[in-house]
């Protein structure tokens, strides 16, 4: 049965079982999916929108929230694919977990907690002033990334899956403390360059700093409306986003150059 006075009427089945979940009637024919996924989220409350994925084809890409219904490749009653995403988390939340960790992590190593390498009061801190320089710019990184997370990043994506937040979190968290371990070992020695070494990797790795804050922001700036948009981002003013015109992605450049500056207070 076709719709009614130009509604259409919509019918969601299971991506899986092709068992009819809901059957929605008189809808607009400029409804969003956004807007179709809240009607559906009215009858089923545990499926938030965030965890519905809607798709044409039980086994094809899942619909964007901003597609309009009378503008899909269907009749007036629509036959559409719901498939649970499983429990969601917001990005933000995601980034402040993967940051934060790395931040307490590293002090372990660092202030030598006699549980991580076993040992007396006589070797509780290091006599090498490097080590303390090398905390400081960890710590600078960790604290720049949750800055940006807070005030600087817009998310295309509100949410991820929370089944991946232990993959992601023990890949920074790891990372940082592979990275402790050894830089705070008791048997660490200095750079075999010396202050020349220091000195060059702390200028490189600031200037690294510095232009991924820039990118970070001149990605921001194209979202500054709210739109969703994926836009080409182009050089600016600041020198440290001409990058753009040599790579897509400066900001993962700078990231590439920090780390083996950061290790070369090893």
């Amino acid at each position: 049965m076709g719709g009614r006075a130009g509604f259409f009427e919509v019918e969601i089945l299971d991506w899986k079982t092709k068992e009819q979940l809901c059957f929605l009637d008189k809808v607009e024919p400029n409804a969003t999916i956004r807007e179709i996924r809240l009607m559906f989220h009215k009858l089923y409350p545990r499926w938030y929108p965030a965890r519905q994925s809607i798709k044409l084809d039980p086994k094809g890409k899942s619909l964007r929230d901003e597609e309009i219904l009378q503008h899909l490749p269907v009749g007036t009653t629509a036959t559409l694919y719901f498939k649970d995403l499983g429990p969601q988390i917001g990005w933000t939340t995601v980034f402040l977990i993967e940051y934060t960790g790395p931040l307490f992590i590293y002090f372990l190593f660092y202030f030598r907690m006699p549980f991580v390498y076993g040992l007396d009061e006589r070797f509780t801190s290091s006599p090498h002033p490097v080590v303390n320089l090398a905390c400081i710019c960890h710590s600078f990184h960790y604290i720049k990334r949750l800055i940006e997370t807070i005030f600087v990043h817009r998310f295309s994506h509100g949410t991820m899956p929370l089944r991946n937040i232990v993959k992601n979190c023990l890949y920074y968290w790891g990372f940082a403390a592979w990275l402790a371990y050894y830089i705070n070992h008791p048997l660490y020695t200095p750079p075999s360059y010396g202050k020349k070494q220091i000195n060059f990797a702390v200028i490189m790795f600031l200037l690294c700093e510095a232009g991924n804050f820039s990118i970070h922001v001149a990605l921001s700036d194209l979202r500054r409306d709210g739109s969703k948009t994926r836009k080409i981002p182009y050089p600016t003013k600041n020198p440290f986003t001409w990058l753009f015109f040599f790579v897509s992605c400066p900001n993962y450049t700078y990231e590439w150059v920090c780390s083996p500056c950061f290790a070369s207070f090893r």
